[in-house]
Parts: C-alpha cells; structure tokens; sequence
C-alpha cells in the first residue's frame, strides 16, 4: 500500500495575501483555489515540482485559530523548504521581503536558513549536503 502526506493545514489571516505572499516570495505555484461558500475556500500551494505534497491555506476562524496564525510550531521550525539552489532562492527570497532569522549556516546534513512566512511561522530553507 502506498501513501503520502498529500497537504498540511496553515493557517492564514486571509487567502489572497497568504496566495500572493506564498507565489511571489516563495515561488510556489497555485494548485487549485476554488470557493465553498461565501467565507471559505479551498487554497493549495506548492514549490514547483514538488511531487505531491501541498499546503492548504486554511483562513482562520474564530479566536482560537486566530491566535494560532504564525504560532502552529510554538515558535519551532514548522516547514522544511529543501532546494538545490540555496544561494539562488536565499537571496531571491530576500530581494522579495522574506525575513531571515538568521545568516546562511554550514552544518553536517547542509547548508541551511531559518526564515519566517508572512505570519511567523518558522521555516528551514535547506540544500541538503546529500544533494548534487
């Protein structure tokens, strides 16, 4: 039996400048964006050529979720962003407003970044030593 991880749920203040942030800064393609009713959609993301796992970009709801936007890892890294061109997508990232936390480091399993969304959540930007 095969199976995968096909989405992961984030949760934004709201869907166009979660998609506007999401394909410009990150360069990720819009897989589908399709309306279930007046409030809600249904918004997937994901990095060029990523085979099948997606972000579903879930607006918030209520004060519960509302203050869980930018805080789903309790302030740990939340997405791991692997790429072959770090230094291409650093500072392609940077030139479009992504902020970095911090410096661009070498460690044994790569070279890595730690930079946050448009919200605060927590990502590794990551070019693992394995790859080409």
């Amino acid at each position: 039996m095969a199976r995968n991880i096909a989405a992961l749920s984030l949760l934004v203040r709201d869907y166009d400048e979660a998609i506007a942030w999401y394909t410009t800064v990150l360069g990720f393609d819009l897989i589908e964006d399709t309306r279930l009713g007046e409030d809600k959609r249904w918004v997937l993301v994901a990095p060029k050529g990523s085979g099948q796992t997606r972000l579903l970009l879930a607006k918030a709801v209520g004060p519960e979720q509302t203050a869980a936007i930018g805080h789903q890892a309790g302030g740990r890294v939340f997405l791991f962003l692997h790429t072959d061109d770090f230094a291409g997508d650093y500072a392609r990232m940077q030139s479009l407003g992504a902020h970095f936390r911090e410096a661009p480091r070498t460690e044994a399993y790569g070279t890595v970044a730690v930079f946050e969304d448009l919200y605060g959540n927590a990502w590794d930007l990551l070019r693992l030593a394995s790859d080409p």
